[in-house]
């Protein structure tokens, strides 16, 4: 699968990593490829860099991982290219928030109407993405959104880096429980002092 990954920083580039792995095909956008900070990514095998645009035109799945103001610049950027694609969004809108809207979610889906926008990747911390696996078992991802074929993409691609599955949170209005639901790691984690080294797992009796 060719995915596009906006937002190289910690998140994007766990997922980079993982999936070049899995042998997917990465292409990492970036606004200034000249200046493009993450250049170690580009030593993981099927990955290359291009423009915001360039990304989105040549990918099948395009994941952003950005900060969440950014969301209607990217949205424009790739809204030429974006139309029937997966998009995934993994931000979480705690301290900034996109101008008008209550989440990243919300404003994605206002700004590519046409794609098959979902919320996944934003409920644990990068070192969990880039080893989801804990006493040899994979820890659990959750995704959210109203797109049937966003959801299934999401949950291959989490099977594909590691998570032992991807449990469906609903649609569209659970996009922000997910946020509530990264805050809550982030409390846990950060806020309590459990460490990052922590993750969620799903059992049922």
């Amino acid at each position: 699968m060719k995915i596009a990954i906006i937002g190289t920083g910690n998140v994007g580039g766990a997922l980079a990593t993982q999936w070049a792995k899995a042998g997917h095909e990465i292409l990492l956008g970036t606004r200034d490829t000249a200046n493009f900070d993450d250049k170690h990514l580009l030593q993981n095998v099927h990955t290359s860099l291009h423009t915001i645009a360039e990304s989105a035109g040549k990918a099948e799945v395009i994941l952003i991982a950005a900060v969440p103001q950014a969301s209607q610049s990217i949205a424009e950027q790739i809204e030429a290219h974006a139309k029937g694609k997966v998009i995934i969004d993994a931000m979480n809108s705690l301290r900034t928030k996109p101008e008008g809207f209550a989440n990243s979610f919300d404003a994605l889906k206002h700004y590519l109407p046409e794609s098959e926008v979902v919320k996944c990747f934003n409920t644990t911390g990068f070192e969990n993405m880039a080893n989801p696996v804990y006493h040899g078992e994979g820890i659990d991802m959750f995704v959210a959104g109203s797109s049937q074929v966003g959801k299934e993409t999401a949950t291959r691609l989490a099977l594909d880096a590691g998570f032992a599955t991807c449990w469906d949170f609903g649609g569209d209005d659970k996009a922000q429980l997910l946020e509530y639901f990264g805050m809550s790691w982030i409390n846990l984690a950060i806020m309590q002092g459990h460490g990052r080294g922590m993750a969620f797992k799903v059992l049922k009796r």
